[in-house]
């Protein structure tokens, strides 16, 4: 391969750079995607957010406007009375997840339908399912599996 000169090389190479790190940040998080929830309900798109951590934002809604108000869905059992009046999609629910094994990560997750955080690990059990687990005092749990979206 001929490049005509010097800002083609350098383009040609940045572009060759920039695969291959983007290549190794998906394979280092093989979670990273978007999550369907286990009732059908949401869409979260997983990614890293920094230090190798997993962040999730709400990025769909099956029912996305309120029956009651007929507006777009609000953040209103949140424990913040701040946050009540924030729009539902685009609000990170999986919190600060660092790796803890093998395609596992631990960190916290924001359940929109009570306004709690709750101590959480995630499992990918295969390239298109994901268990997630929610604790309460470390022993209460309860598991879903998502599935991927994307």
């Amino acid at each position: 391969m001929q490049f005509p000169n010097f800002k083609t090389a350098t383009l040609a190479a940045a572009v060759l750079l920039g695969s291959s790190l983007l290549a190794g940040a998906q394979a280092a998080m093989p979670v990273a995607g978007t999550w369907l929830s286990a009732d059908g309900g949401t869409k979260v798109r997983v990614s890293d957010c920094g230090g190798n951590k997993l962040c999730g934002k709400v990025v769909w809604l099956n029912e996305p406007i309120d029956r009651d108000t007929g507006k777009p869905k609000t953040d209103k059992r949140n424990s913040d009375p701040a946050k009540r009046a924030r729009p539902l999609l685009g609000v990170q629910v999986v919190n600060g997840m660092t790796p803890s094994g093998d395609n596992k990560w631990s960190g916290q997750i924001y359940n929109a339908d009570d306004g709690k955080i709750y101590q959480a690990h995630v499992k990918l059990v295969s390239d298109n399912a994901m268990q997630v687990q929610g604790c309460v005092l470390g022993f209460l749990c309860k598991s879903q599996t998502w599935t991927r979206a994307d």
